[in-house]
């Protein structure tokens, strides 16, 4: 059961994006060849006029192929042969459709349980926030000047950007802001650093404000896997740290049985919030500047751009083909890390 829902979630995330490419395509008149479901030799598919749909033996990705998108075609349909705007328009509406619908899932969230506004409950009267002035009914605005909507952005913040140095944070009081310096300090309990407040919990919203509030929802989870990057990149979070397709499998298995218990609104709660993390993740992964993926391919179009003249066809294509290599290489990786891990909790 824990695979299926997966299947499900993954599926769901990818035929979005590539629906994305799909209709940017048809909109500048670009010939779609194909729209899959999947990767490696075909299961089922039918032709639909100039379009042949399918499913692929391996349910991980998908594609929406285009005329001319990897090798010369003089096809004034071809993708090669359209301007540079209505490419780049095609290649960002794949990621930009992951934030969509990120946005889309938050609306129905947020309105199922609203939200986390970050107000404080209480405060611990040895803890380095009350110290610094901070009391219970304050308002979080402001992390080291960088606003703050959920309460939930306070504790990635302090878990990837400051876990154990000072940092500065706004917060109103009766309609006064007011500012201190808070540094966190190491809780053996936890095993983590801490500033000692606890947040109100989930307060419902009006229709407005659950619009207003899903945009920010969508905004953490994009935030969330930028500091996630750019602790990676910078070495404070370890490869071990990072999970591939079984890893999220397994997290999405742990997450419903642990809500199964609490009955089916609990279990469609916790899918909806992993769905919308996945796709803003996956969003954010694509415009990544590196071949294969859309970034790359953008960086590619604006390069284009700019020169006014495009890169051979052939050549840009062997480029793309080597990074498909390359992050089918890294996904075996993380894959095998994911299996190492499972069968050493399992054991355990």
């Amino acid at each position: 059961m824990n695979i299926i829902i997966a299947l499900i979630i993954f599926s769901f995330i990818i035929i979005f994006h590539e629906l994305g490419h799909f209709l940017l395509a048809k909109k500048n008149g670009i010939c779609v060849e194909e729209f899959c479901l999947g990767l490696g030799p075909t299961l089922i598919g039918k032709q639909f006029g100039e379009t042949f749909y399918s499913l692929k033996l391996f349910p991980f990705g998908g594609a929406c192929m285009m005329r001319g998108e990897d090798m010369y075609s003089d096809d004034d349909r071809a993708f090669n042969n359209k301007s540079v705007p209505a490419r780049i328009s095609v290649v960002f509406a794949g990621p930009f459709f992951n934030f969509i619908l990120a946005f889309l899932l938050s609306v129905i969230l947020i309105g199922i349980i609203g939200t986390d506004i970050p107000v404080i409950s209480g405060v611990d009267s040895d803890s380095p926030a009350y110290e610094a002035g901070v009391r219970a009914g304050d308002e979080i605005i402001k992390i080291d000047g960088s606003r703050v909507h959920n309460f939930r952005e306070i504790s990635y913040y302090l878990y990837l950007e400051k876990p154990n140095q000072p940092f500065e944070i706004e917060y109103k009081r009766d309609g006064k802001t007011m500012t201190s310096t808070v540094t966190p300090k190491y809780d053996k309990e936890t095993s983590r650093y801490r500033i000692g407040i606890k947040s109100s919990g989930y307060v419902k919203l009006n229709p407005l404000k659950t619009v207003q509030y899903s945009v920010y929802e969508v905004r953490c989870q994009i935030k969330i896997t930028l500091l996630s990057l750019k602790e990676l990149v910078t070495g404070k979070l370890g490869v071990n740290e990072v999970s591939g397709p079984v890893g999220i499998v397994s997290m999405i298995g742990d997450t419903y049985t642990e809500a199964r218990s609490y009955g089916f609104l609990m279990v469609f709660v916790s899918m909806l919030n992993l769905t919308i993390l996945l796709s803003a993740n996956l969003g954010v992964m694509n415009l990544l500047p590196i071949p294969a993926l859309d970034g790359g391919r953008l960086v590619f179009l604006i390069i284009e751009g700019i020169r006014g003249k495009a890169m051979d066809v052939e050549i840009e294509g062997n480029i793309h083909y080597a990074g498909l290599i390359l992050l089918l290489g890294l996904m075996v990786l993380v894959m095998i890390k994911d299996i190492r891990t499972l069968l050493i909790s399992f054991l355990q």
